[in-house]
């Protein structure tokens, strides 16, 4: 996982006043799990969305009380109107424990489907991997150079190496889909071979 910096500040109090006093100053309460000890923090709003609204995955490296803590994004709670990061969780990573992440899905190189007229279909954005937390990557990339129209690459055919895919390894992730225009295409070139085969016959 790609990593990045985020400053937190203890929380001196953990009462509902206290996270509204918090939110109206730009901060935004948070709780760190994972330790021995649960730690009630607040980080700056700013600096946080920069994180969540971002396609990337990130360890973050918290910084607080002069330590670094490595963790991720556990849950984060929006305000159901409009729609601020009001709380969040964060889990802290350990190099010897396993992790759950949501790691986003890239596409590497031209599919031959898509040269003779197809449509690449993304089934599915993200995937869940579950590993020790040095073995997650950034993303995982698949290569759809060979893919041709009605080929897919499913969970299975994705290749793994210290992590596990957390999902139905039948799942369709990428594909080429057949478009209309790639369907008038080959009709019009069937038409097309019917009539030279025709007038081949005539000739006769």
């Amino acid at each position: 996982m790609k990593k990045a910096s985020l400053s937190g500040s203890p929380r001196e109090g953990v009462g509902k006043k206290d996270a509204k006093d918090l939110r109206a100053s730009g901060r935004v309460p948070a709780v760190l799990y994972g330790g021995e000890n649960q730690v009630h923090l607040h980080v700056s709003d700013i600096d946080l969305e920069k994180l969540v609204y971002n396609s990337d995955v990130f360890q973050i490296q918290l910084e607080l009380d002069g330590n670094t803590i490595p963790c991720i994004f556990r849950e984060i709670q929006f305000h159901p109107v409009t729609d601020k990061i009001v709380h969040i969780d964060l889990l802290q990573l350990f190099d010897d424990k396993e992790v759950w992440v949501d790691i986003p899905v890239r596409t590497n190189g031209s599919a031959v489907g898509i040269l003779n007229g197809g449509r690449l279909a993304i089934n599915h954005r993200r995937l869940r991997l579950r590993g020790l937390p040095p073995a997650i990557p950034d993303a995982l990339t698949i290569d759809i150079t060979k893919l041709d129209i009605g080929d897919v690459i499913r969970v299975r055919d994705i290749p793994t190496e210290g992590f596990t895919i957390v999902q139905s390894e039948s799942d369709v992730v990428v594909g080429i889909k057949r478009t209309r225009a790639a369907m008038s295409a080959e009709t019009l070139a069937a038409d097309n071979a019917e009539e030279s085969e025709g007038e081949e016959g005539g000739e006769e």
